[in-house]
């Protein structure tokens, strides 16, 4: 059996290959409609403005809007991301994640107390 090509069929097979593989990845890549209708998976109050209103702390990109930071679902637990929030924005005054509040004891160790 021979799996070869002609000279002139080969381009457009990149092409379709290569069109192809965009269409597969953006699929994959898109979220879903159940993921985009429950909004952002953190929520987090700062004690003060966070200045920028997008804040880089441990991978996740946090939207801010004065004090209320927003983001999207990241890997690790809850308080890791609250702590690694609160070291790069300042205290953190409330912390959620899929709708769920960490306790006072916890936020207390978020903020590194």
């Amino acid at each position: 059996m021979n799996l070869s090509l002609s000279q002139s069929a080969r381009p457009i097979a990149i092409v379709a290959a290569l069109g192809w593989t965009a269409l597969t990845f953006g699929t994959a890549l898109a979220p879903s409609p159940a993921q985009a209708a429950q909004g952002p998976f953190y929520q987090a109050e700062l004690a003060s403005a966070a200045g920028n209103n997008v804040v880089v702390a441990g991978g996740v990109a946090w939207h801010c809007a004065e004090t209320a930071c927003t983001a999207d679902r990241a890997t690790s637990r809850p308080e890791i991301v609250c702590a690694r929030l609160a070291k790069k924005a300042g205290d953190v005054t409330s912390f959620s994640a899929d709708g769920k509040a960490l306790d006072e004891a916890k936020l207390a160790r978020c903020n590194g107390n």
